[in-house]
């Protein structure tokens, strides 16, 4: 198992990577591929599970948040002191606490807080066939975010496609509402949340340079930060006297399924790298979107719900308007670096 810190995992054994033989890249491919759809399907039912299930009745969402990021942490440090005790056992950066950059990674932290946090709560509040719905606003955010920090335009056709996402969530949201299942709360949460991926995306660019450009320290130092921050919010939200009562806090079972999405929490992040890897980030794309789409289809089919043709069309409206954008934007890089200087008059940027 190799784990990098760099931000470019690729070298040698992606330059190696073309000679092997094609079945043999195939099956990798697949491999990966299949792995992420596990991973991130199990980890999005397992924290419903956590979060809103009627049997385990614990309402401590700030604490599964709390405990996912710590399990993090430790899974960094172990990591970490395996690859010095045993260099060639795995490739992870060495880790030692450093508080001068713990305070500077801390004001992306507060956005990278918001972010898993509201994930969270908008999933205890959603269903999980809503859930990705609920949050497609991302794509959104990060053209308008784009422009307003980074005063960078977006294509007309990329509007387009971010037009076909704000229809879908709003017709999501109207069939919700007209099936009875809608909740405000969650929604907001959904919209909070995609609010917080944007910014989490823009300013993680501007952090990288505090931890030499490695995303595991990025995400030892984020998940510190948010432990420590975490604590005085499980106080004042009285999460630890709901703890303490809860009928199952001394089952193994019940910390056996948290740390189980700690340790899925974590490895999204190596499997989606892993993914970008031995595909592209336009594949890794076009796969999200996808698995998605098949999370969507087992929630219904799991939970037994029934959905109206409209409501499928929302989704459908998302994930497609998704897959639009990426592909119009991958065209567009593309076709900027092969003619990375064209007129005024060609280009077909408006203001957003």
């Amino acid at each position: 198992m190799a784990l990098t810190g760099a931000s470019d995992p690729s070298g040698e054994a992606e330059a190696g990577s073309g000679e092997k033989p094609f079945l043999l890249r195939a099956v990798q491919i697949a491999l990966v591929v299949s792995l992420y759809w596990v991973t991130s399907i199990s980890m999005v039912f397992l924290n419903k599970y956590l979060l809103d299930s009627p049997s385990l009745q614990l309402d401590t969402p700030i604490f599964v948040t709390f405990y996912q990021c710590l399990v993090t942490v430790l899974l960094c440090k172990s990591l970490s002191a395996l690859a010095t005790c045993c260099p060639g056992t795995v490739d992870f950066p060495a880790l030692r606490l450093d508080l001068k950059v713990a305070r500077g990674v801390l004001p992306l932290s507060v956005v990278f807080i918001g972010m898993i946090t509201f994930n969270n709560l908008c999933l205890k509040y959603v269903g999980v066939a809503f859930y990705n719905v609920g949050r497609s606003l991302t794509t959104v955010f990060n053209v308008l975010l784009s422009y307003l920090l980074l005063k960078q335009t977006t294509s007309f056709y990329a509007l387009l496609t971010c037009g076909v996402i704000i229809g879908g969530f709003w017709l999501g949201v109207d069939q919700e509402g007209a099936e009875g299942t809608l909740s405000l709360m969650g929604t907001i949460f959904g919209v909070l949340a995609s609010l917080c991926v944007s910014l989490n995306a823009i300013y993680t660019k501007k952090v990288l340079p505090a931890v030499d450009g490695s995303i595991w320290r990025l995400t030892f130092y984020n998940n510190i930060n948010a432990c420590i921050l975490f604590l005085p919010l499980l106080l004042l939200l009285g999460e630890l006297r709901t703890l303490w009562d809860f009928a199952q806090l001394g089952s193994a079972d019940f910390w056996g399924m948290m740390t189980l999405g700690g340790l899925f929490g974590f490895a999204i992040g190596y499997v989606a790298g892993l993914q970008i890897k031995f595909t592209s980030p336009l594949t890794h794309n076009v796969s999200g979107t996808a698995k998605a789409c098949a999370q969507t289809v087992l929630a219904v089919l799991y939970y037994e719900e029934t959905k109206s043709f409209l409501w499928w069309t929302s989704n459908f409206m998302v994930l497609g308007g998704s897959s639009a954008y990426t592909w119009v934007r991958g065209w567009e890089m593309k076709k900027l670096q092969e003619d990375p200087s064209p007129k005024e008059d060609e280009k077909s940027t408006v203001g957003v």
